[in-house]
């Protein structure tokens, strides 16, 4: 699921801790790997990429069910929900925490 939150005035590392997720990794192009566990395992997880335009955040947000699977091949392949209640659940929780500290 993808969405932005316009005019947030915070970094990315104070909006990752603010939702509690942890940065995990960071690419060339400025994205920013986060995830949230559900439990008291790594898996499930929730699995958000995030990138800042200004003062907007880019969100990609899915629901990783469990630890990918990397074949011979590099071939990636993971139990990822990119829709559903849960996911929609989780995207309205990071909304309100954002929209309501702006």
């Amino acid at each position: 699921m993808e969405f932005v939150i316009k005019n947030v005035d915070k970094s990315i590392v104070e909006v990752s801790r603010e939702l509690g997720y942890v940065i995990i990794d960071t690419k060339e192009n400025g994205e920013y790997n986060l995830v949230r566990r559900v439990g008291i395992n790594n898996y499930p997880r929730f699995h958000v990429y995030l990138k800042q335009s200004g003062n907007n955040y880019d969100f990609s947000l899915h629901l990783d069910q469990k630890q990918p699977i990397y074949e011979a091949k590099g071939v990636h392949a993971h139990s990822g929900e990119y829709f559903g209640p849960v996911v929609d659940n989780e995207a309205d929780r990071i909304k309100n925490i954002l929209l309501t500290s702006i």
